[in-house]
């Protein structure tokens, strides 16, 4: 999907500056990452969407906090500069 330069623009003149500071950090990140992704992530990237309903195992497991990871935790572990719920 094409995306116009003036579109993006328009979103990021509309954020408050807390939160601009946020688009720009995360911005950078798409960059870095799109720099050097793994081949890995490309491979994921390329995969087709999977059109299909979860399994009451997979419902459970998506209410379960075993595993939960805080965006403290993401953002120490990977190095991000931008605040994460």
């Amino acid at each position: 999907m094409a995306i116009r330069k003036e579109d993006l623009l328009k979103l990021i003149d509309s954020l408050n500056s807390e939160d601009k500071k946020a688009a720009f950090d995360f911005i950078q990140f798409l960059i870095e990452r799109s720099k050097n992704k793994p081949l890995a992530w490309q491979k994921i990237d390329d995969l087709e969407a999977i059109d299909e309903p979860l399994s009451n195992e997979e419902r459970k497991q998506m209410r379960s906090d075993e595993g939960y990871v805080s965006g403290e935790g993401v953002k120490r572990e990977y190095g991000l500069r931008i605040d994460l719920p």
